[in-house]
């Protein structure tokens, strides 16, 4: 296929990147001017736009100025990924392209970034050598943050953000969704002193050709008779201590359903800084069952009954346990849900949910079918009654599950190769991992988290249509999340908007382009 000549109008960059065959997109050229128009650009598309070719052609470019140029992936997995695209693209020695990770000893990491080109690099190893004085940033042109959300607090990120604008160095964040909160979009345009905000959403009229059809479908389930009997002996329990932490004047929430989870764990910080101990101790106390009692509840409602009984035998099995989790585990409430929980376990039952994704991926037999879960106990049921029914099922967790990054990436592999139908999946697999033809996309939960929402639903829908299936179980935090995730991504756009106005009066044109 030819070379579209358009793109000629990368300058002396182009003759650095294989084009023949890449589709001309407009939007991917005019984002890479204004990055080299404008200075420190956050990039903000949805996934499957196109925004690695966007830092691929900023990353030419400072190499047709002689410079070096940096991409920075929060996972060693990722950072492989973009290192393939990237010999694969770049018309350069694949010699010259270097993925920096913690497993090279820092002796040849220092000898190594020293010579390359390019740098792929996971930034808590390019954070540590520049604090070592072991990695070098001279001549660097460019530093892409993939991921960039990320660039807040003291995620490494941060800090070699400041190091780049130190040294004037351009910086480009790419993101498919940088949050709804407006003190978070403006601590990461803080964080990488960034000069504009080039975003796009599927409707955009530059970019609506190019996005497959995502069809989303709401599947509700009603929770089951066990499932109600085990939440009627924990509800009065949670009610009773919410009215404790009300009436001490630290809450002021009737409904227990409807505090967000963020407030408990302010609530605990404020409690924890009470200067009169016995006041402090007997709200702790109180504070203490009340977590406990409401996590043990969503688990049951929207996880599912194994989940619960997973939790709670963690709970009786804590070598030290305080005196209110004593208190709790000794109740009768408490004994009467696990018992029951370990009954309906032995007869078979489980939450409708489970049900409900064996019926979906019924559909999809011989297709691929990623599942995301929220927690690992739930990713164990799944995969084991999946694997019960005649699908071949594996699970994709993190670290903190005991999986190497070896085994996660021989998971991948056996996905993209068809040896696994359905990949249950925690959030590990809802960043950047690239699995071509995904046919169907089921979240077990909705989840509030806009960001986490956008990635997940990324994972279809980027070569052809793609399905995504969103079950919640009636009457409980399901619904409630499904409502806020819509309103923060509205939120979101309206946001980047905002900040964009306020960035491009206070950062004018500077009318002098990087592109040669």
């Amino acid at each position: 296929m030819a070379i579209d000549n358009r793109w000629e109008q990368l300058g002396s960059a182009a003759s650095l990147i294989k084009l023949d065959g890449i589709e001309f997109r407009e939007y991917q050229l005019n984002i890479i001017k204004s990055v080299l128009s404008h200075g420190n650009t956050l990039v903000v598309l949805p996934t499957g736009l196109g925004k690695t070719f966007i830092g691929i052609g900023i990353i030419a470019n400072a190499l047709s100025q002689g410079k070096r140029a940096v991409l920075l992936a929060p996972t060693k997995p990722l950072a492989e990924q973009h290192y393939g695209v990237m010999a694969n693209t770049l018309n350069i020695p694949e010699s010259e392209i270097l993925l920096l990770t913690g497993s090279i000893n820092k002796k040849s990491r220092s000898d190594l970034q020293r010579t390359a080109k390019i740098i792929i690099a996971t930034p808590q190893t390019v954070s540590n050598d520049l604090k070592n004085s072991t990695f070098s940033m001279d001549q660097c042109g460019v530093v892409i943050f993939d991921e960039c959300h990320k660039a807040v607090g003291k995620y490494a990120y941060t800090y070699i953000a400041n190091e780049c604008n130190v040294r004037d160095i351009l910086v480009v964040g790419l993101t498919a969704s940088p949050g709804s909160k407006k003190e978070k979009i403006n601590a990461l345009v803080k964080a990488l002193e960034i000069k504009r905000i080039e975003a796009r959403v599927s409707t955009d009229a530059d970019v609506a050709r190019y996005v497959k059809q995502k069809n989303t479908h709401i599947i509700n389930v009603e929770l089951t008779t066990r499932i109600k009997e085990i939440s009627a002996l924990l509800k009065p329990e949670i009610e009773s201590n919410l009215r404790t932490i009300n009436n001490m004047g630290f809450l002021h929430f009737k409904d227990f359903e409807y505090i967000p989870k963020g407030r408990l764990i302010d609530l605990g910080n404020q409690l924890s800084k009470i200067q009169a101990q016995n006041y402090r101790l007997g709200a702790m106390f109180t504070y203490s069952k009340l977590i406990n009692l409401m996590h043990s509840y969503d688990l049951l409602n929207t996880e599912g009954i194994y989940p619960f009984y997973t939790y709670i035998e963690s709970l009786y099995n804590r070598e030290k346990k305080s005196k209110s989790l004593e208190s709790l585990l000794k109740s009768r409430p408490m004994l009467m849900a696990k018992s029951y929980a370990e009954t309906a376990l032995k007869n078979g039952e489980e939450h409708p949910k489970v049900i409900a994704v064996l019926d979906i991926i019924k559909d999809y037999r011989g297709r691929k079918v990623i599942v995301f879960a929220q927690y690992r106990s739930t990713v164990k049921m799944l995969v084991e009654f999946i694997s019960n029914n005649g699908f071949r099922a594996r699970a994709f967790v993190g670290k903190k599950e005991g999986i190497t990054q070896a085994q996660q990436k021989t998971v991948i592999q056996d996905f993209r190769e068809g040896k696994i139908d359905v990949l249950v999946a925690s959030s590990i697999g809802e960043e950047g991992i690239d699995i071509p033809g995904v046919d169907a996309v089921l979240f077990y939960e909705p989840i509030a988290n806009e960001i986490r929402n956008i990635q997940r639903r990324g994972r279809t829908g980027r070569f052809a249509t793609g399905e995504i299936y969103i079950i919640s179980a009636n009457g409980t935090k399901d619904q409630i999340y499904l409502r806020v995730s819509q309103q923060k991504e509205m939120r979101m756009i309206s946001l980047l908007n905002d900040v964009n106005i306020k960035l491009q009066a206070s950062n004018p044109s500077q009318g002098q382009s990087l592109l040669k």
